[in-house]
Parts: C-alpha cells; structure tokens; sequence
C-alpha cells in the first residue's frame, strides 16, 4: 500500500498537469478588477492567490476541500469513544483532498507521533528567556530553534533538484507539526505551572497527548482540543498567518522559517491575538459592572461605551464572512453539551444576542457577527486554562495543519515566488492627471 507521501505525490502530479492545462487553453481570461481603494486598503477583494485546502465563502463560511465544518464533525474520524473529529484526519484531508479512513486517521497519527521528540537545544533556548516573556514569542523562538532540523535546508544547501523541493518540504512539514504539542505544552507548564512539565503518552492521539502535556486529563477537554484543533486549522489562503507563510515559503526558505514567519503574523491583535483580546474584554466588563453574569441589558450599555471610546468589540466582524463563523456555532454547540450552566459561556451566549443589533443599527458594518475567536476563550476557560495570554499559541498548533499542508502543495506545484506589483501614491496623482499607467510591471 502507498505512503500518504506517495499518495501525495501522485495526487500532485496530476493537479499540476491540470494547472499547466488550464493556463494553456485560459490563462489570459481576467479573473477580477482591481479598484484603488483596494491598493490601499489591504488587497481586500483581490483574487491573487491560488490555496487548495480550503475556501471561504461570504455566506456559507470556511470549507475544507469542500467539507462544511458540520460536515466534517459528521464524517472525520474520531478518537475511541469521542464525538469530535480527530485533527489528524483534517490534515489528511487537505493534504490529499479525499476522506480519510480510521486507519488513515492512525497513520497520521503514528507518523507524528514517531517523530515527534524536541531537542534538548530547544528547550535550552525557551530557557534562556525571561519567564515573562509573551508566550508567543516564546513559540516562535522554539519554531527557529526547530530550523537546525530542516532537511530541506541541507538538502537545497547540498544542491537539490527543484522536482525534489515537495520532497523535503513534506518531511519538515510532517516533523515540525509532530513536535509542536511538545513545545507549546512545554512553554505552559514553564510560564505558568512552576516548570513542572509532562513528559509525552506515546499511546494518545495527537490532540489528547496535548492535553495531557498541557496538564488536563478530563476526556471533554481532550475533546475540545480535537474539535479546536480541527476549526482553527485553515481559513483559505489570505489571512494573515496564511499568507505569510506561503509568501516566505515562495522565497525557498524552509518550513520552519515559514511557520514562524506565519506565527509572528498570528501574534498580531487583529489576527489570532484576538481571542486574548475577547476574554479579557469580557474579564474586564465583568469587574467593572460587578456582577458575575451580566443582563443584557447591563451588556448592550458596555458595548455601547467601549464603542464610545473609539475601541472594538472583539470577536465581532471578518473581512470575509458576512454571517455568524460556523467555528463560533460549533463551539456554541460543544458549550451547550458540555458546560450549559457555566456563567462566562452564558455570557459569551448573551453577548451574541446583543452585539449585533447595537453594530447594524450603527449602519456601516458589513459584518456584525462573531468569529471564531467570540467563543473559544469561555470554553478554555471553563476547565483552567485561564491563562488566555497563550491562547494564541493553542491557535499557531492548530494552524501549522492548514499552512503547511498548503505549503507542501506550493513545492510540489512549483509555485513561483510571490512579487506583486506596487505603486507609489506621485504615480497614482499623475495617473489620475492623465499622464501615463501605473499597472505595468
């Protein structure tokens, strides 16, 4: 039987000849328009990419190699008596773009797990910064300290064939998504569990051995990994932390150069630093009114003053949905099964029936619903994970699968590097006097 390498392979040997066919016969049809407001105002809008693990459409949410996030819950494999999807059958997924089996499933997983022990210079390297450090930053030192692992970097370093890059770009990638959990858990328990660290279960499937590296053996929370290791993998290639990734990537630089290029994009606050910023928002809204469970009423006056100060509500818009995230749904739906009661969930559940009216009745918001990062704070913190500065290091595990499943594609299409075009606004100003284009290359 192949390897999923092998299968991999295959599977891309034929999609790139069906690339190289459809620029032959429609490579010069337009896709799109490019407006100025779009040049400088983020490329929103702009087609120029091409990521084939998943799609984001306005209406219905993220899509992974055509499988809704319901859809997924329903058919991925999962753990021995679990209802959430294993994560290792998403990567399987987006890496061959066909359903995996159990034994798929459990492939991946003994793939990951026989490759997952860190150096010790790694570690050595976590310790060498200030305890208070933040947590990401933390993260993505270890990612480079990673790097002196890459067989992609010796391999190009000793004069690879480019047909090989996917090659070497696959095992990286394999290797670095094995030993993340590791890290991640690692610079946890350092930061905020008096270094009293967890040595892996080599019988535990990728998420459940995070869990307990992290220190939380209830079954549900081993769950809620699997499921947020699941939701939070790929939003297609745009975002940020997607985008970087490839872009670096494009340059040649290897996987783990990318991924933590990708990381430092994540760390931003209008990326996933944002989760930390929904919990403490909602930390702080509780202090100051007092009360353990606000009112929605008590609610919609909080939202309406920290609009007042020219502030946002976190959680609340996407550049591309214009409906409530499914990831927030399905996290909605774990809360209900799992913790109904819990008072910050509850919260989380009122300030969902408040902020999008007080947002559309402002009337220049395009997208008033929560996102994926509304909900998942209440829930880590429902079980002790209360320290929602890492969560975004939670979020950068969970991503690995989606960008670097995209990036063993981009090698082994041989993606070409990524240069777009810039301008200057002197040359906008002479455009717009009729004195020549600024479009050429």
């Amino acid at each position: 039987m192949a390897t999923i390498k092998e299968r991999f392979k295959a599977k891309a040997d034929d999609l790139s000849a069906e690339i190289k066919e459809i620029l032959k016969e429609h490579g010069t049809r337009t896709i799109g328009e490019v407006q100025l407001s779009q040049v400088y105002q983020g490329m929103r809008g702009i087609t120029g990419l091409v990521t084939e693990t998943s799609l984001l459409d306005a209406q219905e949410g993220i899509r992974f190699r055509g499988y809704s996030i319901p859809e997924l819950q329903e058919k991925l494999p999962k753990a021995p008596g679990g209802t959430e999807p294993l994560p290792e059958g998403l990567f399987y997924l987006m890496l061959l773009g066909e359903l995996p089996t159990a034994g798929d499933a459990e492939e991946v997983t003994n793939i990951w797990q026989r490759r997952s022990h860190v150096p010790n210079h790694v570690f050595d390297a976590i310790e060498a910064l200030p305890k208070s450090t933040h947590p990401m930053t933390q993260f993505v030192i270890a990612i480079m300290a990673l790097q002196t692992e890459s067989i992609f970097a010796k391999k190009y370093a000793q004069g690879m064939n480019k047909k090989d890059y996917w090659d070497a770009v696959y095992d990286d990638s394999m290797t670095l998504i094995a030993r993340l959990p590791r890290v991640a858990a690692y610079i946890y328990r350092r930061k905020y569990k008096d270094e009293k660290h967890i040595q892996p279960d080599g019988l535990l499937d990728w998420s459940g051995n995070f869990a307990h590296m992290l220190g939380f053996e209830d079954e549900s929370f081993k769950e809620l990994m699997r499921l947020y290791m699941t939701i939070h993998a790929d939003h297609e290639g745009g975002n940020v932390s997607a985008h970087t990734t490839h872009l670096v990537g494009s340059a040649l630089s290897d996987p783990y150069l990318s991924f933590a290029a990708g990381m430092n994009g994540l760390a931003g606050p209008l990326h996933g630093l944002a989760n930390q910023e929904v919990i403490k928002w909602i930390f702080d809204m509780r202090d100051e009114l007092g009360v353990e469970l606000p009112s929605k009423e008590q609610i919609e006056e909080y939202v309406k003053k920290t609009l007042g100060e020219g502030k946002v509500v976190p959680g609340y818009g996407h550049a591309v949905l214009r409906k409530t995230d499914p990831r927030f749904s399905a996290q909605m739906e774990f809360g209900k099964t799992h913790m109904p009661d819990d008072p910050l969930v509850n919260i989380v559940w009122r300030v969902y029936d408040v902020v999008p009216e007080v947002l559309k009745s402002l009337g220049k918001v395009k997208n008033p619903w929560p996102n994926v990062d509304a909900h998942s704070g209440a829930l880590l913190v429902h079980y002790g994970l209360v320290e929602y500065e890492f969560y975004t290091v939670l979020f950068g595990v969970s991503r690995a699968l989606g960008v670097l499943a995209s990036l063993c594609w981009d090698r082994a299409l041989g993606l070409p590097i990524e240069r777009p075009k810039s301008i200057t606004t002197a040359s906008v100003k002479d455009w717009l006097e009729g004195k020549g284009e600024i479009w050429g290359d």
